[in-house]
Protein backbone atom coordinates (compact mmCIF):
# COMPACT_ATOMS: atom_id res chain seq x y z
CA UNK A 1 0.00 0.00 0.00
CA UNK A 2 1.51 3.46 -0.91
CA UNK A 3 -0.32 5.98 1.30
CA UNK A 4 2.01 9.40 1.39
CA UNK A 5 1.37 12.24 3.50
CA UNK A 6 2.36 15.89 2.32
CA UNK A 7 5.88 17.12 3.04
CA UNK A 8 6.41 18.51 7.05
CA UNK A 9 3.40 15.86 7.82
CA UNK A 10 5.84 12.79 7.92
CA UNK A 11 4.12 9.90 10.09
CA UNK A 12 0.86 10.87 9.83
CA UNK A 13 0.30 13.50 12.71
CA UNK A 14 -2.43 15.76 13.09
CA UNK A 15 -1.36 19.32 11.55
CA UNK A 16 -2.93 22.32 12.34
CA UNK A 17 -3.99 23.09 8.91
CA UNK A 18 -4.21 20.90 5.81
CA UNK A 19 -0.82 20.26 3.69
CA UNK A 20 -0.04 22.70 1.30
CA UNK A 21 -3.52 24.66 2.01
CA UNK A 22 -3.18 27.40 4.60
CA UNK A 23 -6.26 28.10 6.55
CA UNK A 24 -8.00 24.70 6.57
CA UNK A 25 -8.01 22.50 9.00
CA UNK A 26 -7.47 18.56 8.45
CA UNK A 27 -11.15 17.96 9.26
CA UNK A 28 -12.15 19.96 6.45
CA UNK A 29 -10.44 17.74 3.89
CA UNK A 30 -12.45 15.08 2.27
CA UNK A 31 -11.27 12.36 0.17
CA UNK A 32 -11.89 11.76 -3.37
CA UNK A 33 -11.30 9.25 -6.24
CA UNK A 34 -8.73 9.99 -9.03
CA UNK A 35 -8.68 8.53 -12.23
CA UNK A 36 -5.61 7.52 -13.85
CA UNK A 37 -3.75 6.91 -17.11
CA UNK A 38 -3.37 3.20 -17.46
CA UNK A 39 -0.24 2.55 -15.39
CA UNK A 40 -0.03 5.57 -14.15
CA UNK A 41 -0.89 4.99 -10.86
CA UNK A 42 2.10 4.63 -9.19
CA UNK A 43 3.71 7.39 -10.78
CA UNK A 44 0.53 9.75 -9.83
CA UNK A 45 0.95 8.59 -5.90
CA UNK A 46 4.23 9.68 -6.24
CA UNK A 47 4.01 12.91 -7.37
CA UNK A 48 0.75 14.42 -5.69
CA UNK A 49 2.56 15.04 -2.07
CA UNK A 50 5.36 17.23 -3.52
CA UNK A 51 2.33 19.25 -4.15
CA UNK A 52 1.24 19.04 -0.68
CA UNK A 53 -1.68 16.50 -1.46
CA UNK A 54 -1.76 13.50 0.49
CA UNK A 55 -2.52 10.52 -1.21
CA UNK A 56 -3.87 6.58 -0.93
CA UNK A 57 -2.84 4.34 -3.21
CA UNK A 58 -3.90 0.56 -1.88
CA UNK A 59 -1.46 -1.98 -3.45
CA UNK A 60 -1.60 -5.87 -3.27
CA UNK A 61 0.81 -8.01 -3.76
CA UNK A 62 0.82 -10.81 -6.32
CA UNK A 63 3.60 -13.49 -7.63
CA UNK A 64 4.29 -12.90 -11.53
CA UNK A 65 5.75 -16.31 -12.76
CA UNK A 66 8.10 -16.20 -16.21
CA UNK A 67 10.06 -19.50 -17.65
CA UNK A 68 12.72 -18.43 -16.50
CA UNK A 69 12.20 -16.43 -12.82
CA UNK A 70 9.74 -15.16 -10.27
CA UNK A 71 8.86 -11.56 -9.35
CA UNK A 72 6.79 -10.02 -6.26
CA UNK A 73 4.98 -6.88 -7.71
CA UNK A 74 2.76 -4.71 -5.72
CA UNK A 75 -0.38 -3.91 -8.18
CA UNK A 76 -2.96 -1.73 -7.58
CA UNK A 77 -6.15 -3.49 -5.57
CA UNK A 78 -8.24 -0.62 -7.91
CA UNK A 79 -6.36 -0.30 -11.69
CA UNK A 80 -6.76 2.95 -12.95
CA UNK A 81 -7.81 4.93 -9.65
CA UNK A 82 -5.86 6.68 -6.24
CA UNK A 83 -7.46 8.69 -3.81
CA UNK A 84 -6.27 12.33 -2.72
CA UNK A 85 -7.24 13.94 0.20
CA UNK A 86 -8.04 17.82 -0.20
CA UNK A 87 -10.69 20.25 0.50
CA UNK A 88 -12.25 19.98 -2.92
CA UNK A 89 -12.11 23.73 -4.11
CA UNK A 90 -11.49 24.89 -7.72
CA UNK A 91 -7.84 25.83 -6.76
CA UNK A 92 -6.78 22.79 -5.06
CA UNK A 93 -8.96 20.52 -7.44
CA UNK A 94 -6.84 22.51 -10.32
CA UNK A 95 -3.47 21.83 -8.47
CA UNK A 96 -4.23 18.29 -8.48
CA UNK A 97 -5.36 17.59 -12.64
CA UNK A 98 -2.42 19.91 -13.08
CA UNK A 99 -0.06 16.40 -12.46
CA UNK A 100 1.11 14.13 -15.03
CA UNK A 101 -0.70 10.55 -15.43
CA UNK A 102 -3.89 11.97 -13.88
CA UNK A 103 -6.95 12.34 -15.52
CA UNK A 104 -10.06 13.07 -13.30
CA UNK A 105 -11.79 13.38 -10.03
CA UNK A 106 -14.51 10.48 -10.26
CA UNK A 107 -17.50 12.38 -10.73
CA UNK A 108 -21.69 12.07 -10.27
CA UNK A 109 -23.52 15.02 -12.74
CA UNK A 110 -20.12 17.32 -12.85
CA UNK A 111 -19.66 17.33 -9.42
CA UNK A 112 -16.80 15.29 -7.61
CA UNK A 113 -17.53 13.01 -5.50
CA UNK A 114 -16.49 12.55 -1.82
CA UNK A 115 -15.06 8.81 -0.54
CA UNK A 116 -16.37 8.63 3.21
CA UNK A 117 -13.46 8.49 5.50
CA UNK A 118 -14.80 5.08 7.05
CA UNK A 119 -14.13 3.37 3.61
CA UNK A 120 -10.95 4.85 3.56
CA UNK A 121 -9.93 3.29 7.21
CA UNK A 122 -11.32 -0.04 6.19
CA UNK A 123 -9.18 -0.42 3.21
CA UNK A 124 -6.35 0.94 5.57
CA UNK A 125 -7.46 -1.76 7.98
CA UNK A 126 -7.21 -4.61 5.13
CA UNK A 127 -4.21 -3.60 3.49
CA UNK A 128 -2.51 -3.06 7.03
CA UNK A 129 -2.98 -6.91 7.85
CA UNK A 130 -2.07 -8.68 4.74
CA UNK A 131 -4.79 -10.62 4.21
CA UNK A 132 -5.45 -12.08 0.83
CA UNK A 133 -8.13 -9.96 -0.92
CA UNK A 134 -9.26 -10.31 -4.35
CA UNK A 135 -11.69 -8.04 -6.75
CA UNK A 136 -15.01 -8.75 -6.29
CA UNK A 137 -18.19 -7.57 -8.17
CA UNK A 138 -19.61 -4.25 -6.97
CA UNK A 139 -22.01 -4.85 -4.14
CA UNK A 140 -24.05 -2.36 -2.74
CA UNK A 141 -27.31 -4.68 -1.59
CA UNK A 142 -26.70 -7.17 1.28
CA UNK A 143 -26.44 -8.03 5.07
CA UNK A 144 -23.81 -5.28 6.44
CA UNK A 145 -21.35 -7.34 9.16
CA UNK A 146 -18.80 -6.63 11.54
CA UNK A 147 -15.86 -9.13 11.92
CA UNK A 148 -15.37 -9.65 16.26
CA UNK A 149 -12.06 -10.57 17.25
CA UNK A 150 -8.82 -11.97 15.59
CA UNK A 151 -6.37 -9.47 13.22
CA UNK A 152 -9.29 -8.23 11.80
CA UNK A 153 -11.54 -6.98 14.42
CA UNK A 154 -13.48 -3.80 13.17
CA UNK A 155 -13.84 -4.58 9.67
CA UNK A 156 -17.24 -3.86 7.85
CA UNK A 157 -18.81 -4.88 4.57
CA UNK A 158 -20.79 -7.01 3.15
CA UNK A 159 -21.47 -10.76 3.50
CA UNK A 160 -21.32 -12.93 0.19
CA UNK A 161 -21.94 -16.35 0.78
CA UNK A 162 -21.31 -17.53 -3.16
CA UNK A 163 -19.26 -20.64 -2.81
CA UNK A 164 -16.93 -19.35 0.21
CA UNK A 165 -18.19 -16.91 3.17
CA UNK A 166 -16.61 -13.47 2.26
CA UNK A 167 -16.43 -10.58 3.64
CA UNK A 168 -16.89 -7.69 0.78
CA UNK A 169 -15.67 -4.28 1.43
CA UNK A 170 -16.96 -1.36 -1.30
CA UNK A 171 -15.99 1.87 -2.30
CA UNK A 172 -19.16 3.24 -3.88
CA UNK A 173 -17.77 6.22 -5.79
CA UNK A 174 -15.74 4.15 -7.96
CA UNK A 175 -18.11 1.10 -8.15
CA UNK A 176 -15.20 -1.18 -7.24
CA UNK A 177 -15.56 -3.95 -4.34
CA UNK A 178 -12.75 -6.53 -2.98
CA UNK A 179 -12.64 -9.56 -0.80
CA UNK A 180 -11.32 -11.54 1.61
CA UNK A 181 -12.47 -15.45 2.91
CA UNK A 182 -13.53 -14.79 6.57
CA UNK A 183 -14.29 -18.42 7.57
CA UNK A 184 -13.46 -19.11 10.84
CA UNK A 185 -14.05 -15.38 11.69
CA UNK A 186 -16.57 -14.44 13.68
CA UNK A 187 -18.71 -12.03 12.59
CA UNK A 188 -21.99 -9.65 13.95
CA UNK A 189 -24.71 -8.04 12.28
CA UNK A 190 -24.64 -3.86 12.23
Amino acid sequence: MVSTSAPGNEGGQAADSAPGIPGTSHDALSWYAVQTRYRFEKKVAEQLPTKGVETFLPLREEIHRWSDRCKDVSLPLFPGYAFVRTDGKPDSRTRVLQTAGLISFVSRHGQAVSVPQKQIELLELLLARKVPCSLHPFLKIGRRVRIRGGCLHGLEGILSQTGERSLVVSIESIQRSVAIKIEGYEIELI
